[in-house]
């Protein structure tokens, strides 16, 4: 590990952790920074006084001035239990370990490692360089190691180069923040790109807010390829990598913003929301299901899908339906769905059978003493089985129909964790669960593969995992289901807000060794008027389900 002290931020300690806690790996060496040591001194606290006089006097400072105000109000919005750049001492945990301090050979923002500084390094015979210190490395130091520096870039490197990481996502409002671990080189961002992830940029204009998820949401990318090195070799690992893409960012390098820049960014964001607090009504966002019947199926889709023909299902008053699956039994359609009371903020699975183009009365089909959502209901040898999103109970679950279609039990606990949206895909033999799995800090999201042999087998994950961490595709849509003999994922975009669009992801590739989908046909919320999200979606025979968002007055609706 290449460090500039023992004192590292909180998401970069968890590495440490992971690595110290794993079965596969060990960390041999750190290398201090011993410029750092001499430079780290933090300097005395300057008065009021001095500050302005210091800034007034110095024109890059003047040049930051609003950026550096927004920082200190924005502060304010980091909450210390999930600030993942809040610093920890890990002298205790690095105590045991071979250490060594390097005195670069700087140039700039580059360091140089001295010849017999990288001898001594390449006498371990390490298989990795992690760097969480240092600054711009060139030279040898780059091949010191069998595979390797690895190190993170927090921005998508696609659009960000530069920083402040994660302020320029919401100035532009781009919905997506990008983090991606890397393998360095002699050019700067040109290195290998081991993992990528993109995660949902936070609502607002804070930038405290915003680097929670890609941060922690990315913390993980470490472990997960050193698991994957040590497990499937280096060439797989290579394999699996992120193609280079073209640059599209808006500046070709980006740095701390103007006081312009800020000036143009705020006013009218401050403005809007001082006028939405004055004129603002009650609103919640209100889920509805809708249905279809002999429609062309959404699969089949060649341009802008066309689903002005579903019927809308208006729910109780107190209650939405939403998450909707839909099956087929001795010649009937029954769709299971979230049944969501306002009151009790909890929900339940209901069912209700397909009559004459809409829905019949509601029935109660499972209920906990803890929220249920997305029911993806099965059958697996002529039996009914249900898997429903109990994330509020930290376990996923798997239920056994005794009596079709109201009448469930529990059969088994599948899983313990912050799992979500379980789906499962039944095919030669072979039960193949997909589940995305939630960092609870930021909630920040991936999907993980695993398979078994039977309903009570034992899951083994799979070689690409995590299958994605893109909160675009990330977590589960509706069953999955084939059509013209190609096999779709249905999955939601949760980037601008919680379950803004849809798509069917083609399963291209699937089996032991290998994953592979595409996205082919994204449904977005302008398909009715006044949507704001639309995000399950499922087909049996020529019935569709879909369920949408629409943000309506709280009076209206609880």
């Amino acid at each position: 590990m290449l460090l500039d002290s023992s004192s590292l931020s909180r998401c970069f300690s968890e590495v440490v952790d992971h690595i110290l806690q794993s079965d596969f790996a060990g960390i041999d060496l750190v290398v201090f920074n011993g410029a750092a040591a001499k430079t780290g001194k933090p300097r005395p606290a300057r008065s009021l006084t001095r500050r302005i006089v210091d800034t007034a006097l110095n024109p890059a400072q003047r040049r930051r001035l609003l950026f550096n105000l927004y920082q200190s109000w924005d502060r304010r919005n980091a909450d210390p239990s999930t600030d993942p750049l809040a610093m920890v001492d890990c002298a205790e945990r690095l105590a045991g370990v071979e250490s060594m301090s390097v005195e670069p050979e700087t140039k700039r923002f580059v360091h140089r490692f001295p010849a017999d500084d990288i001898e001594r390094i390449r006498e371990k015979e390490l298989d990795v360089l992690i760097r969480f210190g240092f600054n711009i490395l060139r030279g040898g130091i780059l091949n010191a190691a069998r595979f390797g520096v690895w190190s993170y870039h927090h921005g998508d490197n696609d659009r960000y180069r530069g920083g402040p990481a994660y302020f320029w996502e919401v100035l532009e409002g781009n919905p997506v923040s990008g983090a991606i671990l890397q393998v360095l080189t002699e050019e700067l961002d040109a290195g290998k790109v081991l993992y990528k992830g993109l995660f949902a940029t936070d609502e607002g204009f804070s930038l405290a807010r915003n680097r929670v998820q890609p941060y922690w949401g990315a913390s993980t990318f470490m472990i997960q390829k050193l698991r994957e090195l040590h497990a499937h070799g280096w060439e797989h690992v290579e394999k699996n990598g992120v193609e280079p893409a073209p640059y599209l960012g808006r500046k070709k390098i980006y740095s701390t913003p103007s006081n312009g820049e800020m000036a143009r960014w705020l006013a009218p964001l401050l403005t809007g929301k001082i006028v939405r607090r004055l004129t603002k009504r009650a609103s919640i966002r209100h889920w509805r299901i809708a249905l279809r019947l002999g429609a062309a199926p959404l699969a089949e889709t060649k341009s802008t899908p066309d689903l002005s023909d579903f019927r809308w299902i208006e729910s109780p008053r107190g209650r939405f339906f939403a998450d909707p699956f839909v099956v087929e039994e001795k010649g009937s359609h029954w769709v299971f769905f979230e049944d969501y009371e306002y009151a009790t903020q909890r929900g339940k699975i209901s069912c209700a059978e397909v009559r004459n183009g809409g829905l019949g009365e509601p029935l109660t089909a499972l209920e906990r003493p803890y929220h249920l959502s997305y029911p993806c209901v099965f059958r697996d040898a002529g039996v009914w089985y249900m898997i429903p999103e109990s994330v509020s109970a930290g376990t996923v679950e798997l239920y056994r129909c005794t009596r079709f279609p109201d009448a469930w039990q529990f059969e088994r606990e599948l899983l313990k964790g912050s799992a979500v949206d379980t789906t499962i895909w039944i095919e030669d033999g072979v039960y193949w669960f997909f589940v995305t799995l939630q960092e609870p800090r930021g909630y920040a999201s991936q999907l993980w593969l695993y398979s078994a042999s039977s309903l009570d087998g034992k899951w083994t994950p799979h070689p690409s995992n995590p299958i994605s961490t893109d909160v675009r595709y990330a977590r589960g849509g509706g069953a999955i289901f084939r059509h013209g003999g190609r096999l779709y994922r249905p999955s939601q975009d949760c980037s601008g807000e919680y379950g803004r669009s849809m798509t069917l992801n083609e399963i291209l590739v699937l089996d032991p060794e290998r994953y592979r989908e595409e996205p082919c046909v994204t449904v977005e919320p302008g398909w009715m008027k006044d949507l704001v999200g639309t995000h399950t979606y499922g087909r049996a025979g020529s019935v569709e389900i879909i369920d949408g968002k629409t943000r309506l007055p709280v009076d209206q609706v609880v």
